[in-house]
């Protein structure tokens, strides 16, 4: 069992009895991440909680060796996809995939998850009806994208809280 494995065997179960369940766990450059999630989101104070609960849990049983950052935060609206239990989660949703070198056709595209199993994800690029089947080896990384609306026309700028004010304030 791996240092990750013994980790999230640890961790799972405290996560668990504050209500969220575990996104991600991470193990890198000295920094444990912990991603908790639930439906709705998390607030600061799940996330408040998780930490306080997992450092105590981590100083009592001192499963890393060496100094670390515990870090506990939530995947966002933008979120990595790094295990086949997320792509699933992403079916329907649009996504940014980068290849890893070496694999045939774009190295980067945007698309539609149309599928995920276990062993990997099929893909339907934007501006094409020709879906693409990656496996999960060949994906160096994949992000969730958040449309945050129409982009304001060129030239056209957001009048301020001041300006608002002055004009609902004319009769």
């Amino acid at each position: 069992m791996d240092m990750t494995e013994r980790l999230l065997a640890l961790v799972a179960p405290v996560i668990a009895e504050h209500d969220v369940e575990l996104y991600d766990l991470e193990l890198a450059g000295g920094t444990l991440r912990l991603t908790i999630d639930r439906p709705g989101g998390v607030d600061l104070e799940a996330i408040g909680s998780v930490t306080r609960a997992v450092s105590r849990l981590i100083d009592e049983h001192d499963p890393i060796p060496g100094g670390f950052t515990l870090e506990v935060t939530s995947p966002g609206l933008e979120r990595a996809l790094r295990t086949p239990e997320h792509f699933a989660k992403a079916v329907g949703e649009t996504v940014n995939l980068k290849t890893r070198a070496g694999v045939e056709g774009d190295r980067r595209l945007k698309g539609t998850i149309e599928a995920a199993d276990d062993t990997g994800v099929t893909v339907v690029p934007e501006g094409s009806d020709e879906p693409r089947t990656l496996t999960y080896d060949q994906i160096e990384r994949a992000r969730t994208v958040f449309d945050w609306g129409p982009t304001p026309k060129p030239g056209t700028r957001r009048p301020s809280p001041s300006a608002e004010k002055k004009k609902a304030a004319k009769p």
